[in-house]
């Protein structure tokens, strides 16, 4: 184009000359369309703009097509839970030999600023044949240990109790919305989390971890789990050290609850932070 051109009109008409003198070739599009396009000198014409520009001139290009943003969507917590729900707590189940232990820590976070530092997450329940620890909100928290405990004078084995719990947990729409938080419970024959998306899960190796710093907790108690010498107190207070050293919503003053399994009948007790 004349640089020296004087109006849009003269240099559009030139432009509009030129590309018509170009001979048509074809060529094919990613999607396998084949499109007739001017090229000049091999070259395809640039792509950027071309849907709004070239066609003025005669030029036939593909269309670009963008695909619209997928929206953002909002799950519930409890919706998450497994990839993994990130609540700001941490509670840990380990069972080792002739011991199972719940353990939690106790801070309380909103946003970016703690609130409380000896909240009280693990608790126990029939008497103190099951302890429960819980992950999420308080309130939903004990909302659903009352109806595990009307779940467990129906039913008295504790994973049948767990599994109708979570049955109508998940059909009930307004508990699904409504109560928000995932449970961690334990007897002396089972070690079960609990979620509103209908997940009654057993570990395997005695261990179950929950809440923002869950993982780095299971983890560290899977690799102490099999040092021979360490009861399961230990393995649990080792690992929930690692996790309070790592996630920032667990604090270092812990609720501990231990269970003797080798006695019939045989309640929990609190074990103080040493």
């Amino acid at each position: 184009c004349n640089a020296q051109a004087g109006s849009m009109a003269s240099v559009t008409r030139r432009l509009a000359h030129l590309v018509q003198s170009v001979p048509q070739r074809a060529f094919t599009t990613s999607s396998g369309a084949s499109v007739s396009s001017t090229l000049r000198g091999g070259l395809a014409a640039p792509r950027s703009r071309a849907a709004g520009v070239l066609p003025a001139f005669g030029v036939m290009m593909p269309r670009m097509q963008w695909a619209p943003m997928r929206q953002h969507t909002h799950l519930a917590p409890h919706e998450m839970h497994g990839a993994q729900t990130m609540y700001a707590t941490t509670i840990l189940c380990v069972r080792k030999g002739d011991q199972v232990v719940v353990i939690g820590d106790g801070q309380v976070t909103q946003g970016s600023f703690v609130v409380k530092d000896n909240a009280r997450k693990v608790r126990t329940l029939q008497g103190g044949k099951v302890i429960t620890g819980f992950a999420g909100a308080a309130v939903d928290a004990l909302a659903l240990f009352d109806r595990l405990e009307m779940k467990l004078e129906q039913y008295p084995e504790l994973m049948r109790a767990a599994v109708e719990l979570a049955k109508e947990w998940r059909s009930d729409k307004s508990l699904k919305r409504a109560l928000n938080a995932v449970l961690v419970v334990a007897d002396k024959d089972v070690s079960l989390s609990i979620s509103g998306n209908g997940d009654v899960l057993e570990p395997t190796n005695g261990v179950c971890g929950i809440g923002s710093g869950g993982i780095y907790a299971q983890c560290a108690a899977m690799a102490l789990i099999d040092v021979p010498g360490i009861g399961a107190e230990e393995v649990a207070r080792r690992s929930m050290k690692i996790a309070s050293d790592t996630c920032i919503y667990t604090n270092h003053n812990y609720v501990c609850m231990t269970l003797d399994t080798s006695k019939e009948g045989a309640k929990a007790e609190k074990k103080e932070n040493p």
